[in-house]
This record gives C-alpha cells, sequence and structure tokens, in this order.
C-alpha cells in the first residue's frame, strides 16, 4: 500500500485550526493560536470555543468546521486543538473524497484517531500529535513545537525511536497506522476499520485498567483485524494501574501478544503523557532489535 504526502507547509501557508471532539479551554486555545500566527496564516471558524455538554458544539457544528477545512484548497493543514470524544459521531458525514482531491495534513491524537483512521485508509499520510495539553502545557511544550513544525515542513526527513523495550522480539518493515487503542476497538466495532497487510500498528491510550486494555485487545483478535498486522509498537499506557489483583498494563501486553508471533516493541515516546513525539501515521517504518525507524516510503 502506497501511501501519497500532502505537501509540506512553507511559513505563511494557511492552516485551519479546528475542534471536533471536547471544548477546549479558551486560554490555552488562544495560546496555541498565538503560536501557530508566528509562522502561518490561520483559519479559525467563530464556534470554535462552543460548548455542549462533552462536546465542542453540536454535531452541525463541529461536522460543517471540518467540511470547510477539507473543502478548502487553499488549506494546507488541519490541526484539532484537542481530542476528548465526538468525532466518531460526526465520521461518516464528512467529505473524505474531497479530502482525496485535494490532499492535507490532519493533525490531532486520540480521539483524533477516528479520523486518522479515515484518512489512513484512503492512502494519504496524518500527523500524530497532541493539541494544547502537549503544545502548551507539558514540560516539553518547546520539544512537541519543534517536532510538529518538523513534520509539516520537512515530512521527507528520516527519523528513530531507538533503544524501545522488546516485548517480543522480532524484525517487520510496513506502513505505521493506529494511535489511540479504544478509538480502533470503536472504529472496529462500527464497521469502519480497514488495514493493508502487514501494518504496523501504533497503539496508545489513558486512564484504561489492565482488564480494559486486555478486552480491547481481544476484541481486535476476536474480530480478525491483528492477522494482517506485522508488528506493533506500543506508547505510553498513561493512569493505567493494576487493579485488585496486581495484573500490571505491561504483563497484559505481553499476554495478549503472545501469540501473533511478530515483533512488538513498547514505551515508545508518545501517549497522553507529558512526553508526547509526534510522528507520521502512514510513514514505511522498519523495527529492529528495539529500535523504530521512520521513512518517507518503501525502498527510500
Amino acid at each position: 500500500m502506497s501511501f501519497c504526502y500532502p505537501s509540506p507547509l512553507c511559513p505563511g501557508d494557511r492552516v485551519a485550526l479546528v475542534a471536533p471532539s471536547g471544548p477546549c479551554e479558551p486560554n490555552l486555545f488562544f495560546q496555541m493560536l498565538g503560536w501557530i500566527q508566528g509562522r502561518y496564516q490561520v483559519q479559525v471558524q467563530p464556534g470554535i470555543l462552543a460548548r455542549k455538554g462533552y462536546l465542542a458544539g453540536d454535531d452541525q457544528r463541529r461536522r460543517e468546521e471540518l467540511s470547510s477545512a477539507f473543502c478548502d484548497p487553499g488549506i494546507k493543514a488541519v490541526i484539532a486543538v484537542r481530542g476528548g470524544y465526538g468525532a466518531t459521531r460526526i465520521v461518516d458525514a464528512l467529505p473524505w473524497e474531497e479530502l482525496k482531491k485535494h490532499p492535507k495534513w490532519l493533525v490531532g491524537m486520540s480521539d483524533c484517531t477516528a479520523l486518522h483512521l479515515e484518512v489512513n485508509r484512503r492512502s494519504i499520510t496524518s500527523i500524530h500529535a497532541g493539541g494544547t495539553m502537549h503544545l502548551c502545557q507539558s514540560p516539553y511544550a518547546s520539544v512537541h513545537r519543534a517536532d510538529l513544525m518538523r513534520l509539516l515542513e520537512h515530512p521527507d526527513a528520516s527519523y528513530q525511536w531507538p533503544a524501545l523495550s522488546i516485548l517480543h522480539p522480532g524484525g517487520a518493515q510496513g506502513p505505521l497506522m493506529g494511535g489511540n487503542l479504544a478509538l480502533l476497538e470503536a472504529t472496529a466495532a462500527a464497521g469502519r476499520l480497514a488495514f493493508p497487510s502487514g501494518v504496523i500498528l501504533a497503539l496508545e491510550d489513558v486512564a484504561e485498567a489492565p482488564y480494559r486494555i486486555d478486552r480491547m485487545l481481544t476484541a481486535l483478535r476476536l474480530g480478525g483485524y491483528l492477522k494482517k498486522v506485522g508488528g506493533i509498537v506500543f506508547g505510553k499506557f498513561t493512569r493505567s494501574k493494576p487493579g485488585r489483583y496486581g495484573v500490571s498494563t505491561e504483563e497484559v501486553l505481553i499476554e495478549c501478544t503472545r501469540d501473533l508471533a511478530i515483533p512488538v516493541y513498547a514505551d515508545a515516546p508518545f501517549g497522553h503523557g507529558t512526553r508526547n513525539r509526534a510522528f507520521i501515521l502512514g510513514s514505511w517504518v522498519t523495527l529492529r532489535k528495539g529500535t523504530v525507524t521512520f521513512e518517507q516510503k518503501k525502498g527510500e
């Protein structure tokens, strides 16, 4: 499967900030806006700070905001200000074919996994990166900002994640897909999850007990989704503590992937913790001796 890379950004290009999921705190939004405006022209819809319970406004507002950004050929990147919940409520009503005609970078994580999966199964790469929490609040905010700008402007550069924990040894190569584990399970339940053969999965989650992680991985296995997987790279499972039975998340990850007979690495530097390195979903990656190497495409 060959992925299309949207065009690299240049200073002064137009980008859109969107809130497709949960509501964003105004002070954090304006911090993020100020930083991005220092390098790009920014399009913001008037209702981006709307609130409707746990949503950033109603479904129509969020759908129209994303649709407008996707359909505008002058927009080079669509950046989600935060995750939360809500993307799955509108994912089936977005103009995906328009995005395919005019590819642009989708940037986000967590709940935005539902959007990444739709973009990636149309053979377009996207960027897994944090929003206001990682770009404004984290002690690594400057690193996260540099990561995002590097990927937006130089997406063809190679980079590595070295010295990861090896849960199951081996090597593999393939296109990288994934994101938030709970969103992969939800997307599978909706009948919208599709992987190319040999895909390498990148998975993380937050505030999920080990038994729930077991249940989600088991659901993906029983659904046949892990049959095509050539390797797994686990990021951080933030705030996932052993329950009363004392079973750790690492034990669950080892046990649930033991029979897949594929390389499985863990502790990659992405997830909901303070350290969340950005990376390109759809990249061609090589897993070898605990190191993940990202390249633009197969053979380069």
